[in-house]
């Protein structure tokens, strides 16, 4: 069925092609074939599952010589590949024109979204993430693909139902205050030393602070790893 379809569409650009040079000008449809294939094959490389491709239409009252090479495609300077985009699409001789093609690629995955209102300041839960999918293009704030790394989060805003979480929208929990008596974690995985200390500024998860040992009054730094728990190299 493919190399049917594939003689089908040979033939039907021969015949464009032949009514092209009888017209006098080269035919439409073989410039928006030959952008909307290059298009397809340069979104394919670039991303990675659901992707739509659509071209454009040209002006009816173009006239272009005919092209007695094969057509060529090309990306002009600053055009995406997601998005509104454009192709160009030139004959290489001895005719030499270019034209450009306005184009949309649409990519589509998984991200994650509020199944109900969030309120400011409320810690988010797996009951209210949903994993959908969406089209990417327009989400310029980023995404979450899974739900693992938002649960516990705060929501730094109000977040209606329906929503795409996106990073600006949430904050991480504050883990250690300021006064706070932590257990400060020195060594390796096989060889841990556990000191007390106390947090000399607040803390959330993977942030450094300064923190003072309380058997040697010394002021080091460490990394914020769980509630009550900074890890200090010493």
């Amino acid at each position: 069925m493919k190399r049917l379809c594939r003689i089908l569409l040979i033939g039907l650009g021969l015949g464009q092609a032949a009514g092209a040079v009888a017209a006098g000008f080269q035919s439409h449809q073989s410039i928006l074939d030959t952008a909307q294939r290059f298009l397809a094959d340069q979104a394919a490389a670039t991303h990675s599952g659901k992707i739509e491709v659509s071209i454009g239409n040209l002006d009816q009252r173009l006239r272009l010589k005919p092209c007695d090479q094969p057509l060529e495609a090309f990306m002009p300077t600053g055009a995406r590949l997601n998005g509104n985009t454009s192709v160009g699409v030139r004959c290489p001789g001895p005719a030499e024109w270019k034209i450009y093609v306005s184009g949309s690629i649409d990519v589509f995955g998984q991200v994650v979204v509020a199944t109900e209102p969030v309120l400011r300041g409320e810690s988010l839960g797996e009951a209210q993430l949903r994993v959908v999918e969406r089209e990417l293009s327009g989400l310029s704030y980023g995404y979450f693909e899974g739900t693992d790394k938002l649960q516990g989060m705060l929501a730094g805003r109000a977040i209606p139902a329906g929503t795409v979480i996106t990073p600006n929208m949430l904050t991480a929990p504050r883990l250690i205050n300021r006064g706070d008596r932590v257990t400060l974690l020195t060594g390796s995985d096989r060889f841990q030393v556990r000191m007390r200390g106390e947090a000399m500024s607040d803390g959330t998860r993977g942030e450094r602070i300064r923190v003072k040992a309380l058997n040697s009054k010394r002021v080091i730094e460490g990394w914020v790893v769980s509630r009550g728990v900074v890890k200090v190299t010493l």
